[in-house]
């Protein structure tokens, strides 16, 4: 028997979880199969409609709540869907109005400057098992120089990167 309430906070932890198109698939297939509140072909005819229909490709999970419970699910996937973009709101409202103190401008740059660390970071331990030779260190080097510039698109220098490679390692 399918519960509303728990019916509802399933479809909007799927929403608040992704960033729409099929990003909440993964989710609502977890939790809704494991209750035994949907099938495999219940996704696959939500999704054929989803396609089909004008609009956002995100909509295909009020399909699915139509076919998992009726008219009631699929208005509460339907409110699931759009609870994420109202909280947003009151929030981009706030954050118009504290952008310029000197505090938040602070914070943003130590959140950016801890996130290019990161990033940093998981590139260097990846590299470390792609750089296995001198050759691998040049393209890398050379890769990284052409992005620093600015000069080149990005889709360029990765295609400049793969030529080099198939040239130094065919």
């Amino acid at each position: 028997m399918i519960q509303p309430l728990q019916f509802f906070l399933i479809f909007l932890k799927a929403s608040l979880l992704s960033f729409g198109g099929l990003g909440n698939l993964p989710f609502l297939h977890a939790d809704l199969i494991a209750l035994g509140w949907a099938q495999e072909p219940d996704f696959l005819t939500a999704i054929a409609v989803g396609q089909m229909s004008p609009g956002p490709s995100g909509l295909w999970s009020i399909s699915l709540g139509y076919l998992t419970y009726g008219w009631p699910g699929a208005a509460l996937s339907l409110i699931a869907l759009l609870v994420p973009p109202f909280l947003i709101l009151p929030l981009v409202a706030l954050y118009t109005r504290v952008d310029g103190h000197p505090g938040v401008k602070s914070f943003s740059n130590g959140l950016m400057l801890g996130a290019i660390g990161l990033l940093l970071g998981t590139a260097g331990v990846l590299s470390g098992t792609v750089i296995t030779d001198a050759w691998a260190l040049v393209i890398v080097a050379v890769t990284a120089g052409l992005a620093l510039t600015k000069r080149l698109p990005t889709i360029v220098i990765l295609l400049l990167a793969a030529l080099a490679g198939v040239v130094i390692y065919t």
